[in-house]
């Protein structure tokens, strides 16, 4: 002992507070600890709970004998299921010439009574010898199956790791089991809960479920599953309203009053989703009191509890809301149902839980139907599984009935039915068994058996089953809903959740949620989904928002989304759209009603002009023709022509040369054609206005009507040529408004205007000329000259040119269409008020006097006033 030093300080203080002896102060231990066995030549262990809870464990000061209540029926199924299978594999000569006995020991749902029964499973002659190697300890349990618990089994698998004697469960999930630093002997035939609260969470994202709340016990399955979920509901986008935590233990005194705090908690929380991460035991007790206040929410069980047919047949449970979660891989077993229509201990052992089993069942206990029950009967809810038949039974030790297959979900023990086949496997490759016998050593170290276990490939029922690096089984979840029946509730699956893939399956489309009364999947979310064209406005926590519409030039197109996207190149969007969409472009179409109308008035006035230049041609000897000086008046039909042509560039597709284009063919044509009419107003001026002989001579050296037009013309090319070299026409290069879906494709007449500014003052000066030329010489008959058709003409240019001017500018977007219509509007005028009258005038036949007469007449006047001025 003195060789093993500090270790073995350790070692025993741990066998002070492990070891049990065989007998203490009159107990027999095998009979209270462990209450049921079978002989056999390995034996395997069985620590699982068949009671829920110690009596008074809260109270205990003293190292006092454990005290178990409350019967526990489903955990009770699953000892039989692996004694059931124990004696399949027996009855099927599995290990030729070797049988498996068992040791079944009553943990209590209590790590503390799990551990007194590891120390009575590990003694070897009634106590446990402290050594400092335990590579050859040979106890005559080999391994242990369990716990129920995942608090159970840390504690167990911590103190069998001294022994390394494997502890394999199939229903510890806790995410630290998987820990082979903490627990090298631990295995299990589910997977771990970090698969159950990814699971768990997907199903919340799936389900569009984001305001959550969780209620957990404080042991460490409920801790480590709760901290597990924190992560995947994160990641999941899942936020939680609240998180409560209540003592795991039923019994004890602040149980109670933390599920009424959860309560309450959960009535007065907006979150609609609670996950209960708690043994069936708290749930049942949170559920009366949700009964009670008439409180309903959709429930979200832990593996634990997600199947307990118990909670599924408790009274008033369709008042609760909807219910589902995730439970493990089940599968039916007929000769388990069969078993446990007929049981019986195994030959050569004994099982005390089925007699106490049996009591309860068969057992008359009228008295404790009475109003006043003796203390020593069982709790109500053990008295409603008492047999309508019970007090006509003599013999209730040897009666059976099916009331376990009929009350209970049997399928749930398919996974220790594994287990124990798992323990059969690597057995069979331990003791190297062949078909007809095994020829390894019996009484092998339990750490063998770990090695093979770890190593074990087999298949069961048409599944294939091993272990990974962590002992863990990766399968998959089934999910369940809790659906209606009559007054209680029965279990749906309605989809999976494959633990490799990470994928989950989802089939609701016939599922009637209590809380909406229909299909439709109710709704549980602190903020309304932000629809596309939206995004999120986070404010206190990820998922409380506000729902803010996207800005012109960016987009949503999904639900919920965080930042709006720019658009592509080429596109744009209005603010709150789901997309992006390529601007539409705006001219004058060809197609379109105005550009039709106006190249229609432009073609008619060409056309109109060349029925005057026949007119004038075919009467231009006529006196009206002769007054209108008929080469000139052609010019201007050239002009007015041109003017015209102008207009048909302002349609159609803008481009740069037919930008430049329409506006020197207009500024060229009206010029010529203002300068003719110009040279006909000085013509006038000059051959009726009394001047001195002078001021004739000098005013008639100017009147060349050629020259006029072509130096007139030609400084409105030269106007038109410096516009274009220094502030040429262009596109317009101006972005559409951001709350616009058009562009506006158009002309601009320079970067400044000053060019297109000078080209219609230019036009305009000219106009204003001629126009006081005329009103000059307005006195002048009108059957010898033009004044009233130049003054009618001119002034109808002056008037549209003005409006046109606040007009073009306060409506830059109809800028085309406005010069356009200008132009149509000036130059008919000059075609109504100048050349029409004319072509009237020519073809009514002309009734007034000779020009002749006209001259003399004038002659006449002209010499009377000269005399009255002389005088």
């Amino acid at each position: 002992m003195s060789m093993c030093g500090p270790p073995c300080s350790f070692f025993w203080t741990l066998i002070m507070l492990s070891s049990i002896p065989a007998h203490v102060h009159g107990c027999d231990f095998a009979q209270s600890a462990c209450g049921a066995q079978a002989p056999g030549d390995v034996v395997i262990g069985i620590m699982l709970p068949c009671h829920s809870k110690v009596k008074a464990l809260q109270e205990r000061i003293r190292p006092e004998n454990f005290y178990c209540s409350d019967f526990d029926h489903e955990s009770f199924l699953k000892t039989l299921a692996v004694i059931h299978e124990i004696e399949v594999i027996n009855a099927a000569g599995f290990l030729p010439g070797v049988r498996l006995g068992y040791l079944m020991c009553d943990t209590c749902s209590s790590a503390s009574k799990a551990l007194q029964s590891v120390g009575h499973m590990l003694e070897i002659n009634g106590s446990l010898n402290v050594m400092c190697d335990y590579t050859d300890y040979r106890p005559r349990v080999k391994i242990v199956l369990g716990a129920l618990y995942s608090e159970v089994s840390i504690a167990v698998a911590k103190l069998l790791n001294v022994y390394m004697v494997p502890l394999l469960s199939s229903t510890s999930s806790a995410q630290g089991l998987s820990n082979k630093l903490r627990f090298p002997v631990f295995m299990r035939t589910i997977p771990s809960d970090k698969h159950q609260t990814k699971a768990v969470a997907e199903i919340m994202h799936h389900f569009g479920w984001n305001w959550v709340g969780v209620v957990y016990g404080d042991d460490e399955y409920g801790s480590a599953a709760y901290q597990s979920f924190l992560g995947d509901a994160e990641a999941s986008g899942v936020c939680l309203a609240y998180q409560e935590v209540v003592p795991h233990y039923l019994d004890h005194s602040l149980s109670i009053q933390g599920i009424k705090r959860v309560a309450e908690q959960i009535r007065s929380s907006s979150a609609q989703v609670v996950l209960l991460i708690l043994k069936a035991e708290l749930v049942e007790v949170l559920f009366q009191e949700m009964i009670r206040t008439n409180t309903t929410r959709i429930w979200i069980a832990s593996d634990v509890w997600s199947k307990s047919r118990t909670l599924a047949q408790m009274e008033g449970i369709n008042k609760v809301g909807d219910i589902l979660g995730f439970t493990f891989f089940s599968k039916k077993s007929k000769s388990f149902d069969n078993y446990l229509k007929n049981l019986t201990a195994t030959p050569g052992g004994y099982n005390r839980f089925i007699e106490e089993y049996k009591n309860l069942r068969f057992n008359c206990s009228s008295e404790c139907f009475s109003s006043k029950p003796p203390s020593y009967c069982p709790s109500p809810e053990h008295l409603r599984m008492k047999s309508t038949n019970a007090c006509n039974f003599l013999y209730p030790q040897e009666q059976n009935d099916d009331y376990l297959v009929m009350a209970h979900d049997t399928s749930k023990t398919f996974l220790t039915k594994v287990a124990v086949w798992a323990t059969a496997n690597a057995l069979k490759e331990l003791l190297k068994c062949d078909s007809s016998s095994c020829s390894g050593e019996i009484n092998f170290p339990p750490w063998k058996l770990l090695q093979e276990l770890k190593k074990v490939r087999f298949e069961l029922d048409n599944y294939n089953f091993s272990f990974d690096k962590n002992g863990d089984f990766e399968g998959f979840y089934d999910l369940v809903v809790w659906e209606p029946d009559g007054h209680h509730r029965k279990f749906q699956k309605i989809g999976k959740y494959h633990v490799v893939e990470k994928e989950i399956e989802v089939d609701v489309k016939n599922v009637i949620w209590l809380s909406t009364a229909n299909t439709t999947i109710p709704q549980s979310r602190c903020s309304e989904r932000c629809a596309p064209g939206s995004v999120k406005k986070i404010l206190n926590i990820y998922c409380c928002y506000n729902c803010t519409l996207c800005a012109a030039g960016t987009f949503s197109d999904d639900w919920d989304l965080h930042t709006c996207k720019a658009c592509p190149n080429g596109t744009w969007s209005l603010k709150g759209w789901d997309r992006c969409m390529p601007r539409s472009e705006s001219y004058l179409r060809w197609t379109d009603t105005h550009p039709i109308i106006m190249i229609a008035a432009a073609a008619f006035g060409i056309l109109l002009l060349f029925v005057i230049l026949i007119v004038f041609l075919v009467y231009r000897d006529s006196l009206p023709m002769k007054r209108a000086e008929v080469r000139l008046s052609c010019v201007m039909m050239a002009g007015l022509s041109v003017s015209f042509a102008s207009v048909i560039c302002f349609m159609g597709k803008p481009s740069v040369h037919l930008c430049r284009a329409r506006q020197v063919m207009y500024a060229m044509g009206f010029t010529l054609c203002v300068s003719c009419v110009l040279v006909k107003a000085y013509r006038t001026f000059l051959a009726f206005l009394p001047f001195g002989q002078m001021t004739c001579r000098r005013l008639n050296k100017f009147y060349k009507p050629t020259v006029i037009v072509i130096v007139i013309t030609a400084l409105q090319g030269i106007i038109c040529i410096l516009w274009l070299i220094f502030d040429s026409p262009d596109i317009n290069p101006t972005l559409p408004s951001p709350q616009s879906m058009i562009r506006l494709i158009q002309c601009s007449e320079g970067p400044t205007y000053i060019g297109f500014g000078i080209m219609l003052v230019y036009i305009a000066l000219l106009a204003l000329v001629g126009f006081l030329l005329a009103i000059k010489g307005r006195k002048v008959p009108q059957e010898f000259s033009e004044t009233g058709y130049i003054i009618f003409s001119m002034l109808m240019y002056l008037f549209v040119w003005v409006c046109f001017i606040p007009v073009y500018i306060t409506s830059n977007e109809n800028a085309s269409p406005v010069q356009a219509s200008a132009i149509l509007v000036s130059t008919y005028g000059i075609i109504f008020c100048h050349f029409l009258p004319k072509c009237y005038e020519a073809l009514r036949g002309s009734k007034t006097e000779t020009l002749e007469r006209i001259l003399k007449r004038w002659e006449v006047i002209a010499t009377l006033k000269l005399d009255s001025t002389t005088k």
